[in-house]
């Protein structure tokens, strides 16, 4: 199954909205997550995360564009095309 761009800002957003303890819709994809209050050890352990998850995602690409867009782009970019 093809993972949908919109699913997966989704799927961050609910992630980082939980580590942040607010609604996902209080969270516009475009936003600085840094500038809301996520930290670089909420970072690191989201790239950690992703990694155990086998997608290579590095903290140095999260952290040089702090937004859900941008993760979900590369998300999405770097997630094998399961169909």
């Amino acid at each position: 199954m093809t993972h949908k761009p919109t699913d997966t800002a989704d799927e961050i957003r609910g992630v980082v909205a939980a580590l942040l303890g607010t609604d996902p819709q209080n969270i516009p994809g475009d936003t600085n997550l840094v500038l809301l209050g996520l930290g670089s050890l909420e970072v690191m352990r989201l790239s950690s995360r992703w990694r155990r998850e086998g997608l290579p995602v590095e903290f140095e690409v999260l952290v040089a564009a702090p937004t859900i867009d941008s993760w979900a782009r590369h998300l999405d970019a770097v997630r094998p095309d399961t169909d």
